[in-house]
């Protein structure tokens, strides 16, 4: 996670120690040196994914398909020059981290009610000073990366570690990301993504040998050097007074700075005086007002040592124990195998949380652009909790009495002050003959297997019925059908309008290039539809999870966004629909789509009605409407624009066939069983707060 203002004080202060490096001529070097073994660049993927998004629009929910043809670029430049990379994505967050991890996540809410307060003001997206990454950007980065042909790690601890110790153990020629951690590691060098020029694969290196002459430090300082800055090990709040020393006695305090580059040069001065001794860390311990724990600097020192390294701040007999330290001694598998399968699929991305919940039966899902003052949508945490539910029984077995463990849940949204995780109940879904043991879905082969396989992962999210009108659809447009009538009969604010945007957005969106995406505009952003763009994406992350616990019955590619979504032809079909506009616009003007759009509505509006659902027409309001953007509506639309939606004759042996539409009724009331998977109301209602039991806002 960096220390606070050093990377700001290189580049202010010491410019020597940021050098522009040709990137080929480093290669050509390495080649030439160690010609049995190919160039490689170790990338820290999570500090690099803010600078590969590179869309113009960002808050719609994600131009997926231009974000795809980004990544290809970057690879291929790379490629051109026979650099090989190698992409690390963390993946868990470390208990002693979890505090940082929470700070973070509170102040990025602050940060996510100020755009949408923005978004409402002027309708427009802000400028790319308030840009933050979709929802979800990190984890489909990592598929993305698979799919175009790359090596990729998903980590087993915080991901700077492992990315350092590979650069190190593996001869890399650099470390690509943007964390000034990769100043302290004493392991190979560390590129700039920030400051990377991809045309001509120039950047800067930031050298930590320079940064040591500036200060007066040695390397075997730094990792001390970053403790006594403030970092996840060690509280800035514990040091303010040790600062407040070392400033007093520095001989390079200058007025002209702020204070954070007074304290860095001040600490710098401090420590290249004391010798590098256990004893000495000893007694820097016994200044520092650490409480009970005196060992937090001894701690946090030994964690920048890789595999291998030793320190004079430490006894010679210890060294980092760290390094694939796992939870298997605690793990909620005991099943060797299986748990053992989850560990590979998770180290080389194929499987999506799957792993942490055997592992430690934890689980967390950093923010999302969801709109707190929306009360008729509820975060997406909540809306997906109940598939969760049943993801998590698959995974876990029942104990003693068939009871499941509590699974630990950190997942930001409005009124969960993060202060605990919150232990959510594993639900077992509605299957017949009970849910497949995890051995057979996992491991068996055969058909009978698949089909359980895909029975299992329908019953997550409650459409089990519905496995043959699925299964004739095309996987990508199956799994987005899946996803959407959970939404529908989970948010019972969702109206006929959403729907429909939501059918024409999947119509539409085949066989549009990333470069037709990225020349749509939009005269307007509607802050609603932003909100259930996001939701959207969340939603699919919960397909992954499911489809990684129920053995793969759809190939994840599938599942993907760029298959399936994209932010700004989401809003547009959003606001076309709400405005009330005609099939054929909706459609763009392509008739082929109008019969697949009606079977589609047909299938969700039938999945519904089967749980008491009527899905009702609420036309929104969109402001700034022109009178050419004023439409009669055509009888064409005016059957799929009303206050209730009632399928027509389906024939499930030919998939979605029309046969002799039935009159249509009009429906005033929508439908909430009692028995609705345990709830008297839908997440859509005003009591869905007390209803979680969700913190005083």
């Amino acid at each position: 996670m960096g220390i606070k203002g050093l990377q700001g004080l290189v580049e202010r202060v010491f410019p020597d120690v940021c050098r522009m490096v040709d990137l080929r001529e480093m290669a050509e070097k390495h080649r030439i040196d160690h010609p049995d073994f190919p160039p490689v660049i170790v990338v820290d993927a999570m500090s690099c994914v803010k600078y590969w998004y590179t869309p113009e629009s960002w808050v719609c929910g994600g131009q997926w398909r231009e974000y795809l043809a980004v990544l290809e670029d970057f690879i291929k430049a790379f490629t051109a020059a026979g650099i090989e990379l190698m992409f690390y994505f963390d993946g868990v967050v470390e208990e002693k981290k979890r505090k940082e991890w929470i700070k973070r996540r509170l102040q990025n809410n602050k940060e996510i009610a100020i755009i949408f307060q923005f978004i409402k003001t002027h309708r427009k997206q802000p400028g790319r000073g308030m840009f933050i990454v979709p929802s979800a950007l990190p984890a489909f980065t990592r598929f993305a990366l698979k799919s175009l042909g790359q090596k990729t790690v998903c980590t087993l601890q915080e991901a700077d570690f492992e990315v350092a110790a590979y650069g190190l153990q593996c001869n890399c020629i650099g470390i690509l990301g943007q964390d000034s951690d990769y100043l302290i590691y004493n392991t190979c060098p560390y590129f700039s993504i920030e400051k990377l020029r991809l045309d001509r694969l120039v950047t800067v290196m930031y050298s930590r040998e320079d940064l040591c002459r500036a200060l007066g430090l040695s390397l075997t300082h730094l990792p001390l050097f970053a403790c006594l800055l403030g970092n996840y090990a060690v509280p800035e709040s514990l040091l303010e007074g040790f600062w407040r020393k070392c400033l007093a006695t520095s001989p390079h305090k200058n007025n002209s700075c702020n204070r954070r580059t007074n304290i860095i040069l001040a600490v710098a001065n401090y420590i290249s005086k004391v010798p590098c001794s256990y004893s000495s860390l000893k007694h820097l311990e016994q200044m520092l007002p650490l409480g009970s724990d005196k060992t937090l600097l001894y701690r946090g020192v030994e964690s920048y040592l890789l595999p291998g390294q030793q320190s004079p701040w430490i006894p010679p007999n210890v060294t980092n124990c760290q390094m694939f330290s796992l939870q298997q001694q605690t793990a909620m598998c005991q099943d060797k195998e299986i748990f053992q399968l989850a560990k590979e699929q998770h180290i080389q991305s194929e499987n999506y949380a799957i792993f942490n919940i055997l592992s430690k039966g934890e689980i967390e899902c950093s923010n999302s652009l969801e709109d707190e003052c929306d009360t008729e949508i509820p975060g997406q945490a909540l809306i997906y909790r109940p598939a969760r539910q049943h993801i998590y029984s698959v995974l876990l077995e029942s104990g003693k009495g068939g009871s499941y463990p509590l699974v630990k849940e950190w997942f930001v949204y409005f009124g969960n002050p993060l202060q605990q995780p919150e232990l959510v109940q594993p639900v077992q879904p509605s299957i017949p003959g009970g849910t497949p043991n995890l051995k057979t879905l996992w491991f068996a082969k055969g058909p009978d297997v698949e089909k359980q396989r895909y029975s299992t992962f329908l019953a997550c999210f409650h459409l089990q019925d519905r496995m043959e009108e699925l299964q004739a659809l095309e996987a990508p447009v199956a799994a987005f059908c899946c996803l959407l009538a959970y939404l529908m009969m989970q948010v019972s604010s969702l109206s006929l309008e959403d729907l429909n945007a939501f059918l024409a957005l999947i119509l539409c969106l085949k066989g549009k290039s990333a470069a037709q995406l990225a020349g749509l505009q939009l005269a307007q952003v509607d802050s609603r539809g932003v909100h259930l763009g996001t939701v959207f994406v969340r939603g699919l992350t919960t397909l992954l999870m499911a489809n990684s616990a129920c053995g793969f019955p759809f190939r994840m590619d599938d599942l993907m966004p760029w298959e399936v979504f994209d932010g700004k032809l989401f809003q547009e079909k959003y606001q076309q629909s709400h405005r009330g506009c005609s099939l054929e616009e909706l459609l763009e003007g392509n008739e082929s789509l109008y019969t697949p759009f009606q079977n589609l509505k047909s299938f969700i509006c039938k999945a519904c009605m089967a749980k008491k659902i009527t899905i009702q027409s609420k036309p929104r309001r969109i402001g700034f409407i022109t009178g050419t953007q004023q439409r009669e509506f055509n009888p064409r639309f005016q059957q799929t624009h009303r206050s209730s939606f009632v399928p027509p004759y389906h024939n499930q042996m030919r998939g979605f066939l029309w046969r002799n539409p039935q009159p249509q009724g009009r429906t005033r009331i929508e439908l909430r069983h009692p028995s609705f998977y345990g709830r008297g109301r839908g997440l859509g209602h005003p009591d869905w707060r007390r209803r979680f039991r969700l913190p005083p806002q």
